[in-house]
């Protein structure tokens, strides 16, 4: 199990920040790594791949390639998957799933498919195993077996991952829509919050919800492993050696840092739902990081600084502003037609617009010298806040083409009639 590929499937526009989060965490040489839309491959052992899983904040599963060929019909796939030796990987006792995905195949049937490859492995188990095959649970399998097809070639993987990455462990109150935490991750890499050796910028999320973006933040100011607290698929696996995984853990334990007491916070949170504010001091104690975070409930709208920007020369916003939810500007969720108990606090007065003028309006009076970076999936934003970005990255949340808009606040505030002096956030005319 010393040389393996591994691929490792990220959301679209994150390849490039995962790359170099890969050879961080391996210490591997870039020769290894390819990347690939939609994810990166690289030559690697199954060490690495427990490694990764433990670590990686950006990838949402660690894959090993088991077979690639080329293909023609279901019955190819069929005599593809009946050539593995699955046996080297886990025993029939183990339940299997097996999901299929395609770019331009020519297969009228992903499901069947599917349907063959699970017959393949099944039969295979029935030739080494003594007639005994493993169990298909379509819920809770201890092995995810995955299927991608192109115009000619398949490549099947094992998943060693299980849950998605995306599930640290430590989110059990969540509102409507929660940003998953391997995009905060990435929201938070795209910035450039955390990299390189300079101390780290105070970072604020007004609108912060459950907490995902703060508390990622948090972890990774304290370099607490992504999946530290959670199970792994390759733990069920005959190659899995429970010592190696073990130092693993115990090293990644010993790594923690933590603020001294009465060290002031350097990453706050803040929401117009009370409610959320409680989600989320929730969840950062589950991950570790309730002394690194100061929770507040207000407004963004009215929201001052949670530091002093004469002192520090300003921060980083980090911001994934909430769509649906409708509430007066300035008010609290609950509260207008539509709303519901324990809302997030809305972006959509018509369309959004009144809102956000009013949030750059505030950022530009009180948020001298500091830098906001906004995911949103609504490309017009920043002519609806009348600012001019200085940085825009595509993201996909999903299926939903974003931005990661970068504004650069100076001193300034509207004039009559919208004009504004031109600087690196000035209002659009």
């Amino acid at each position: 199990m010393n040389q393996l590929t591994l691929f490792l499937p990220c959301a679209a526009g994150v390849e490039e920040y995962l790359a170099p989060e890969i050879l961080q965490i391996t210490g591997l040489p870039p020769g290894c790594i390819t990347k690939q839309r939609g994810g990166v491959a690289v030559r690697s052992s199954l060490d690495h791949a427990m490694l990764l899983n433990l670590h990686s904040r950006l990838a949402q599963r660690v894959l090993v390639l088991v077979s690639y060929t080329e293909y023609r019909s279901e019955q190819d796939l069929y005599r593809a998957a009946m050539q593995v030796e699955w046996e080297r990987w886990f025993t029939p006792r183990e339940s299997i799933k097996v999901e299929v995905t395609a770019q331009h195949s020519p297969l009228t049937s992903l499901n069947f498919a599917a349907l063959k490859v699970k017959d393949a492995v099944c039969d295979r188990f029935r030739e080494v195993a003594g007639g005994v095959r493993p169990d298909v649970d379509t819920q809770w399998p201890d092995v995810r077996i995955y299927a991608h097809l192109t115009t000619d070639s398949c490549s099947l993987y094992i998943d060693t991952s299980g849950e998605p990455l995306f599930k640290r462990g430590w989110r059990e109150d969540k509102g409507d829509a929660p940003l998953k935490e391997t995009l905060a991750a990435a929201m938070i890499a795209a910035s450039g919050w955390a990299s390189g050796d300079a101390d780290l910028l105070p970072l604020y999320d007004p609108c912060c919800g459950s907490g995902t973006v703060v508390i990622e933040a948090a972890q990774i100011a304290c370099n607490i492993a992504a999946g530290s607290l959670r199970r792994f698929a390759f733990e069920k696996y005959k190659p899995f050696r429970a010592q190696s995984w073990a130092a693993m853990k115990k090293e990644a334990a010993d790594a923690v840092v933590k603020p001294e007491p009465g060290q002031k916070a350097l990453i706050y949170g803040s929401d117009v739902s009370f409610r959320m504010v409680d989600f989320a001091e929730r969840n950062a104690q589950r991950a570790g990081v309730a002394d690194v975070i100061e929770f507040r409930g207000g407004d963004a709208l009215q929201r001052m600084p949670p530091i002093d920007v004469i002192a520090t020369g300003g921060g980083l916003m980090l911001i994934n502003p909430p769509y649906g939810e409708r509430i007066g500007i300035g008010g609290v969720a609950g509260e207008g037609e539509g709303a519901r108990f324990g809302a997030r606090e809305l972006a959509q007065a018509d369309d959004g617009v009144e809102f956000f003028n009013q949030l750059a309006s505030h950022w530009k009076k009180n948020y001298s010298g500091w830098t906001a970076w906004m995911l949103t999936p609504d490309l017009k934003l920043p002519s609806k806040m009348r600012l001019k970005e200085s940085r825009r990255v595509p993201m996909w949340n999903g299926p939903l083409e974003c931005r990661l808009f970068r504004f650069d606040m100076v001193k300034g505030r509207l004039a009559p009639g919208g004009a504004a002096p031109a600087n690196d956030a000035a209002p659009q005319g």
